[in-house]
């Protein structure tokens, strides 16, 4: 997972002719925090100063020096795309309060946390109230967000379910498994090879002797030249 923090400061790219589109400045989100709708490239104007943006499904690569988009002319603004007004910044999540429904302060939002898909898998956080897997792990998963707070409310979320799973131990359950049925097969391995290396040293020995042999049968010869 990234945290949304790596890619600001970005260059943007079109991924055709290598013209460089601008930088990512910020991040958008849907209201229900689940999925990254754009980039956030600034405002443009004097007096109504438009939204300038690059849509989700306009970028191919989020990558780890650059952000590289479908062609040069992506950009939009919310004139063009009104949508944009209710999606979420970035910016503007950090630092929220997350609360549990009975009033139970959690933490604040420190970042938001993306998958390989740019889906919202969870957010840092940047403080911690509660004791516990959450504050050892200073994470939350999507799935335990019951409510995002919309533009300026609260976070809520469902301290239990929170607690259960944390992105690191997700990302740790399934790489277990395999370390272990690894360390099991070389031992049997060793085990099954050493006799074998034991076995192969006696006939070495054995030999021994009879390269030793060797030099009594070429005496034989010189004793019969020496009557002749």
């Amino acid at each position: 997972m990234r945290k949304g923090k790596e890619l600001i400061g970005k260059p943007i790219y079109g991924q055709q002719d290598g013209r460089q589109l601008g930088t990512v400045k910020d991040l958008f989100v849907d209201l229900e925090m689940k999925l990254l709708k754009g980039i956030y490239l600034g405002r443009e104007g004097l007096i109504n100063r438009k939204v300038q943006f690059i849509a989700r499904e306009d970028i191919t690569v989020f990558g780890i020096d650059a952000v590289l988009t479908t062609g040069s002319d992506v950009a939009s603004d919310n004139s063009q795309v009104p949508e944009v007004d209710t999606w979420l910044r970035r910016d503007t999540l950090i630092g929220r309060e997350i609360e549990t429904a009975g009033g139970t302060k959690v933490g604040t939002v420190g970042d938001l946390l993306f998958d390989e898909q740019a889906a919202v898998a969870g957010v840092t956080l940047a403080r911690v109230h509660v004791a516990g897997p959450i504050a050892e792990h200073r994470q939350l998963l999507s799935a335990a967000i019951t409510d995002t707070g919309g533009r300026e409310g609260l976070m809520i979320v469902d301290l239990a379910r929170a607690e259960k799973a944390t992105p690191e131990e997700i990302q740790e359950q399934p790489a277990e498994t395999p370390p272990v049925e690894a360390a099991e097969m070389p031992d049997e391995t060793v085990a099954e090879e050493s006799p074998l290396a034991e076995e192969s040293a006696e006939p070495a020995s054995g030999d021994e002797p009879e390269q030793s042999e060797e030099p009594e049968q070429s005496e034989g010869p010189e004793q019969s030249e020496g009557p002749a």
